[in-house]
């Protein structure tokens, strides 16, 4: 999993600088729209322990392929609504 965001933040670099993220699908249910959920692990500045941190973005989805549970990537792009200025890149790993 290591390997996949040290390649994803290279290809970041590559493509412009545009953020990217790899997290899991929580909803499915809008109209080309998916909610994924990103974990990061941000250092306590005081107690040096590893903490998670998580925030849902809303991506495009162009042809509804993504489902709950799927591990994706998404890639930041021009807003599209109010909320959504995420794209989906790729499906990485899809649920059981």
């Amino acid at each position: 999993m290591a390997e996949q965001e040290a390649k994803a933040k290279s290809l970041a670099k590559a493509k412009g600088g545009k953020k990217e993220f790899i997290g899991t699908v929580k909803s499915d249910k809008m109209e080309k729209t998916i909610v994924v959920s990103v974990e990061t692990l941000t250092l306590h500045p005081l107690y040096k322990k590893y903490i998670k941190r998580a925030k849902k973005v809303k991506a495009h989805d162009e042809k509804n392929e993504a489902k709950i549970g799927d591990r994706v990537r998404v890639i930041e792009c021009r807003p599209i609504s109010k909320e959504k200025c995420w794209k989906l890149a790729e499906i990485v790993e899809r649920a059981r």
